[in-house]
């Protein structure tokens, strides 16, 4: 007697729950890594990069600022008791300008510093979402300190005595409203948040339990 026929063997050996599955893009983050990204190592290392580059841009935003920021003028009179040094302008908004400039800035930067690093990594993650609220922070206070000190003299008094009685002369820059300082990290957090949902690695869909080579029913 003759063996039964039995039917040919699916082509290419495929098992019945694995899924086809293009690889991906070169030079993506997931062809260089992989699906499970970077190790540790590599994560926490790239965060201190960010930290730095950003802390460090906050040079530029401490100049801008000292820059575009308004002036707030002073005068200054001699009086039978001394100097004292009042404001030219008593109902001016120059005050509400210098943090108003100092917020605006500081959401720009914190747009384009999430832009950056989202480009750079094209993934999310929390190191470096982490390396985007610090390194925010830390360039807010250092553009606010560089500010202060190369904006005008700090001794006004001194300052109306030098510019003589009368004379307007520019207030010390300032922050008034602290709560600016925290513009750069939440703008950074939240435009790369929108980033990796908008354009960020989708995972990888399952596999069907009926494939096109499912094995039959027996």
């Amino acid at each position: 007697m003759t063996a039964p026929l039995t039917p040919p063997p699916p082509p290419h050996d495929q098992s019945p729950h694995q899924a086809w599955q293009a690889p991906p893009p070169a030079g993506t983050a997931e062809a260089e890594y992989g699906q499970d990204g970077p190790g540790m190592k590599t994560e926490l290392r790239q965060a201190g990069v960010i930290v730095l580059a950003v802390a460090v841009s906050g040079v530029l935003l401490g100049l801008l600022w000292l820059w575009l920021a308004p002036h707030v003028p002073l005068v200054g009179d001699h009086t039978a008791k001394g100097w004292v040094v009042y404001l030219e302008d008593s109902e001016g908004e120059q005050a509400v300008g210098v943090d108003g400039t100092f917020t605006l800035l500081a959401l720009a930067f914190g747009a384009v510093s999430a832009a950056v690093a989202f480009l750079w990594q094209r993934r999310g993650g929390v190191p470096l979402v982490v390396a985007l609220g610090v390194g925010g922070l830390l360039g807010s206070l250092l553009a606010w300190r560089l500010g202060v000190w190369l904006g005008p003299e700090h001794d006004v008094i001194a300052h109306a005595k030098a510019v003589g009685k009368g004379v307007t002369f520019s207030a010390p820059l300032k922050l008034g409203a602290k709560g600016a300082l925290l513009a750069w990290p939440l703008a950074a957090l939240l435009v790369h948040l929108g980033l990796t949902a908008l354009f960020g690695p989708r995972d990888p869909e399952p596999p069907y339990e009926n494939g096109p080579y499912a094995a039959p029913p027996a």
